[in-house]
């Protein structure tokens, strides 16, 4: 009903005793939510070209998308926030996911960055968190969502990837029934860091790359973790106006348990 066609005539197709057209497919896709980049394939196993575009980023037709991500993170610091694609690889990153990612191995952080990767392997991002059990088993699930609803092989292969990875770091869902959404507690920045995530996505997105693109944001859960960015981000500051080279800071390492 929705996408104003008859069961009759929805049956015939199904059981290929009528053609679709290329209308009542763009239709159905739509009411099924079907990913554009499977929609394309959808046309063209029918016999249709294919409609949707896959632009680079850095192409002048998505400059002003380029543009409103840039703002978006900007506009976020001095909290961490980030651009991802489909596969999950860092397309853009601001100051706070910088100061978030300074104890992470330089191995992780050679381009293209994976998110997935440097959260979850063991000299990554992993290593700090001490609620672990809740940010892996979210993350893990988060990534076996995306791989079965895109049917990517990509996203597979990263999901068999980093599920194999050891678990680093004990902590359970202990206070959670008090809190109102769910916490990433991390050792950084000299403290422990409570942040919890939301994700944006660009609403009617004609293009491939556009649609498959994603905004996480992440905003401190309690006041002191709000001043250890506004601290950190506020001593880069002074260290880029005196000339001094580098992101280097001077917080105190976190001390670790044994």
């Amino acid at each position: 009903m929705r996408s104003g066609t008859s069961a009759r005539h929805l049956s015939f197709v199904e059981t290929g005793r009528s053609s679709p057209s290329r209308g009542l497919l763009l239709r159905l896709a739509e009411q099924l939510e079907i990913p554009l980049r499977q929609r394309n394939t959808l046309l063209v196993s029918a016999g249709y070209s294919p409609t949707y575009h896959e632009t680079p980023l850095e192409a002048p037709r998505l400059k002003i998308v380029k543009e409103a991500v840039d703002r978006l993170l900007a506009a976020h610091d001095p909290y961490p926030a980030l651009a991802v694609d489909v596969d999950e690889n860092v397309v853009a990153m601001n100051l706070g996911t910088k100061l978030l990612l300074r104890e992470v191995s330089p191995t992780l952080l050679v381009p293209p960055v994976n998110v997935m990767r440097v959260c979850l392997h063991p000299e990554g991002l992993s290593q700090q968190v001490v609620n672990g059990k809740e940010w892996r088993s979210h993350l893990v699930g988060r990534l076996y969502r995306q791989a079965i609803y895109s049917g990517r092989e990509s996203l597979r292969e990263l999901y068999d990837e980093v599920s194999q990875y050891a678990p680093r770091g004990g902590g359970s869902c202990e206070g959670l029934a008090d809190s109102i959404v769910a916490s990433i507690r991390i050792r950084g920045l000299g403290t422990e860091l409570q942040l919890f995530s939301t994700i944006t996505t660009f609403g009617a997105a004609t293009d491939i790359t556009v649609s498959e693109l994603s905004l996480e944001t992440m905003h401190p859960a309690d006041e002191q973790t709000a001043e250890a960015f506004q601290a950190a981000a506020a001593q880069v500051k002074e260290r880029s106006l005196s000339g001094v080279n580098g992101p280097r800071l001077t917080f105190r390492r976190p001390d670790r348990p044994s």
